[in-house]
């Protein structure tokens, strides 16, 4: 996959590189010079712009990138410029970083649905948000196992746990499912996306469906395994 991450800092720097040693292609891109030089050897490409400026922006190879995150968080005015510049362009997939519950109320409103907490979200685990297909979040456990959120595929859609077979032929446990509920935000507005709900303790006869999410714990790789079939 390709990324480009707008603002070098703490998280987007550790983002990078670790989208960069997992294999993927990097640009990172920051309007401080030491920050773009540190990163020159760290990422695939570095690049030193003001990206609050529209005729700098469209320097990136926006239309060939999968995924554009907006990391920025010293500056809340030039992290909204850019993003509404990039949502404005239309890139594949926008994703904003958050620095306080106004700024994150504004990027709902500008419909960015994909927003970064840094203070409560690591960039290891939205690397693999980023990189393991359905895949919302994930928690550590260890080295090998995980609790995982992700999308109810299509092909699983209408089944029930038992008839999948996660525990039988996979090892892995759904712990729960959740429901996506639709609430306003402080202007009225539908918060995007819509808050999960806790549906309790899944059972071998928990129906899932499209647009649900299950939490699931097990190792990595067996997850991983179930996910890409």
């Amino acid at each position: 996959m390709k990324f480009i991450i707008i603002g070098l800092g703490n998280f987007g720097s550790s983002l990078a590189e670790k989208l960069t040693r997992m294999g993927h292609e990097v640009i990172g891109a920051d309007n401080k010079l030491e920050k773009v030089e540190s990163m020159k050897d760290k990422v695939t490409h570095a690049v030193c712009l003001d990206c609050k400026n529209q005729d700098s922006i469209k320097n990136l190879p926006l239309r060939n990138t999968d995924v554009v995150v907006v990391s920025i968080g010293e500056d809340e005015g030039a992290n909204l410029l850019t993003t509404a510049l990039l949502k404005k362009m239309g890139v594949p997939r926008l994703i904003s970083r958050s620095v306080s519950p106004i700024h994150e109320t504004i990027l709902e409103a500008m419909e960015v649905t994909e927003i970064v907490r840094p203070e409560e979200e690591t960039a290891e685990r939205w690397a693999r948000k980023l990189t393991t297909e359905g895949m919302i979040d994930s928690y550590e456990l260890t080295d090998k196992y995980s609790i995982v959120e992700v999308r109810v595929p299509e092909k699983f859609a209408g089944k029930t746990i038992g008839e999948v077979g996660f525990n039988r032929d996979y090892n892995v446990i759904v712990l729960t499912i959740l429901k996506n509920v639709k609430e306003r935000n402080i202007l009225g507005l539908f918060r995007k996306p819509a808050k999960p709900v806790i549906e309790g303790v899944a059972t071998a006869q928990t129906m899932l469906y499209e647009g649900d999410v299950m939490v699931l714990y097990g190792h990595n790789d067996r997850i991983s395994e179930l996910l890409k079939e």
